[in-house]
């Protein structure tokens, strides 16, 4: 299989023929110094006119123009650029002036670079870096540093980015840099951007929550994810919750959770992070001191408005098919089942987990559920996921409740006229079916014809 390291290096070639050179720059660059390759290749040509670039690229296949303000060539995976030289002309990540400039020189194209470790540039033919900002000395020592402390602030998404670089690369954030980051107006981004970030940092960073204990101390919870301040300094019982607060609770829930969700699709993965950042956002408004000891009774039901307010936020519904929004919100609203129903257990039916089943993914909530368990200090038996979804694994319903036997084209063959009591046949049936006290056809048409009325004169 062809790389795209193994494409980019015709195109060097063909640009050094035409009396320019290209760089390979950006996050490529960066991964390859910390030995973790990436496939992304952007390439930056110098030297090479605006009107000769797109016909030397074509060359090499379909080329395709994307960006908005200023054209980026598109040659398969590998995007092709000329350096740039950007003015501020607005507010917002978009509120930049871009103007293509081939004979910029490296320390001015590489201004323009959010971290000095995103500002290395190297020439794929002669293996040569270029590094006007000693960003390999700052992946070295593991510090995230602004290029340019004059230009940082001007595009506010760059807070994000140091919040989720932070935690995937375990890097410390330097002094100065947190200091613009924690004045910048994050008002101007749109949800998708701040999304974008923080799915970032939930799904490729091993321990999310040191973003997230950066995002607060910048100010960037407060700021975007307000629902969640409250957690800070919330008591929680000692007994149950060694570790303290509801914030460093949900913290260590959130590295918990980020260990479990490594062989699941995406959008579930996505319903699971956000699942754990939500799953005690109801303990602030529920939290009392009764007869000496810290209860949060119900906080599972009062979560579920902050955590409607954090998805409206950041503008999360369906992903590929699969109702994210819903899984969360049933997350939140049922995360301490597992362990009640285990201790309960001999009074918990099938007919309860084949309920619970529309409301949830039960394989979603039995990981989130241990990831509760398991985000605190001190030892404690989190035994009961294990036995919650085995026991919804033996019924089939782990991921959907039972599909109903008895469905209306059924009823209207036998005569029964669409409408309420139809509907309430079903429903009615359905019920029972979910009691195991119907499993079969057969049985659930028979059900359902006792509770019709008789004909008039029958």
């Amino acid at each position: 299989m062809t790389s795209d390291l193994d494409t980019a290096l015709p195109i060097a070639r063909a640009i050094e023929v035409a009396g320019g050179h290209a760089l390979i720059v950006g996050g490529w660059v960066r991964d390859r110094l910390r030995g973790h390759p990436s496939k992304d290749i952007d390439l930056e040509v110098y030297g090479v006119p605006a009107e000769t670039l797109r016909s030397l690229l074509e060359q090499f296949g379909s080329v395709n123009a994307v960006g908005e303000s200023f054209t980026v060539y598109k040659v398969g995976a590998i995007d092709v650029a000329l350096p740039r030289r950007e003015s501020k002309s607005g507010r917002g990540h978009r509120g930049f002036t871009v103007v293509g400039d081939p004979d910029l020189p490296y320390d001015q194209a590489f201004r323009r670079r959010d971290f000095t470790i995103n500002a290395i540039g190297w020439n794929p033919l002669t293996e040569e870096y270029i590094d006007p900002f000693d960003g390999r000395a700052d992946l070295e020592r593991g510090v995230l540093r602004a290029v340019d402390l004059q230009t940082f602030g001007e595009d506010s998404l760059r807070v994000l980015r140091a919040v989720q670089f932070a935690a995937r690369f375990e890097f410390d954030l330097d002094a100065e840099t947190a200091r613009l980051g924690a004045d910048l107006p994050l008002d101007d981004l749109p949800a998708e951007r701040i999304w974008g970030e923080l799915e970032k940092l939930l799904l490729l960073a091993s321990r999310p929550a040191r973003g997230l204990a950066l995002a607060h101390s910048l100010g960037v919870v407060e700021r975007l994810l307000p629902e969640l301040v409250p957690l800070v300094d919330c008591p929680q019982e000692p007994e149950w919750h060694p570790e303290g607060d509801v914030w460093t609770h949900t913290l260590l829930v959130i590295d918990e959770a980020r260990q479990r969700i490594d062989d699941l699709a995406r959008p579930a993965q996505v319903a699971i992070m956000l699942g754990a950042v939500c799953h005690d956002l109801g303990k602030p408004a529920t939290t009392k001191l009764l007869d000496g000891r810290i209860r949060s009774l119900d906080h599972e039901a009062a979560g579920v408005p902050p955590a409607t307010a954090v998805l409206d936020r950041l503008n999360i519904h369906t992903m590929d098919g699969f109702d994210v929004r819903r899984q969360v919100l049933g997350l939140v609203a049922h995360h301490l089942k597992p362990g009640m129903w285990q201790r309960a257990r001999d009074g918990v039916g099938d007919g309860a987990f084949r309920r619970l089943a529309h409301k949830v993914d039960l394989e979603l909530l039995a990981r989130l559920a241990a990831a509760d368990c398991r985000g605190r200090t001190g030892e404690f038996d989190c035994s009961a996921m294990d036995w919650f979804i085995e026991r919804a694994r033996a019924l089939g319903v782990e991921h959907a409740p039972p599909e109903a036997l008895l469905k209306g084209r059924h009823l209207v063959e036998r005569g029964w006229v669409p409408g309420p009591r139809l509907g309430e046949a079903l429903q009615a049936v359905y019920e029972r079916q979910l009691d195991g006290q119907v499993d079969t056809l057969e049985a659930a048409i028979a059900m359902a014809e006792a509770r019709r009325e008789p004909k008039p004169g029958g």
